[in-house]
């Protein structure tokens, strides 16, 4: 079974973090959130976990290792590791890190059709991604100080190097095109792109 279950962000974060130590799901869930992987993995609904959850103990990668019964708390089901688990928690991070992978996301897709709407309000909307994007960087690099003053192993913020490196990259591309768009070197009006359309379907 293992061969055929489908990775995910979320399935490697949960084989990830029981590798050392068994636990249950809502330990799992505020682990991912201290140590900042929730910016990197969706763990906003747990209805995705648990199912996630119950995906990798079907195919074997986890299994139960007890129930935990308190009198203050609902039962909780801690999980642990299989070794298959771990088996393929390295083979998912050899292909995850060796191999770029096209995942769609949502900014180019919407680039695409970007010349549904007008140039005015294509360089507003891009104002408003980059006051956006300020932000993002100004947190990513505060939540580099404090990781600093921590004195955390670098190999546990690389995930946070990427995003800001990712970050900074997209600002300054956003920063060119709405200059194109504030000089007129980028341009488009509902008369041009219906010649274009006529053109490209002959």
């Amino acid at each position: 079974m293992t061969t055929t279950f489908r990775r995910s962000p979320l399935a490697l974060a949960l084989l990830g973090l029981l590798y050392r130590d068994p636990m249950h799901p809502y330990a799992i869930q505020q682990r991912i959130k201290q140590w900042g992987k929730d910016k990197v993995v969706n763990v906003g609904q747990r209805a995705s976990l648990y199912k996630t959850i119950n995906r990798l103990r079907e195919a074997e990668l986890i299994s139960v290792r007890e129930t935990e019964r308190d009198q203050q708390y609902p039962e909780r089901t801690v999980y642990e590791i299989t070794e298959a688990g771990r088996v393929a928690c390295h083979a998912w991070m050899a292909e995850m890190v060796a191999t770029p992978r096209n995942e769609f996301p949502e900014f180019p897709a919407a680039l695409s059709f970007l010349a549904l709407v007008t140039p005015e309000t294509a360089r507003e909307l891009l104002t408003r991604r980059r006051e956006a994007l300020v932000a993002r960087l100004a947190d990513l690099d505060a939540e580099a100080a404090q990781t600093t003053r921590m004195n955390l192993p670098r190999v546990v913020l690389l995930e946070d190097e990427y995003l800001r490196a990712m970050t900074d990259a997209e600002l300054r591309w956003v920063d060119a095109v709405s200059g194109d768009l504030t000089t007129g070197r980028l341009a488009w009006d509902e008369a041009s792109l219906a010649a274009f359309t006529e053109a490209a379907a002959e």
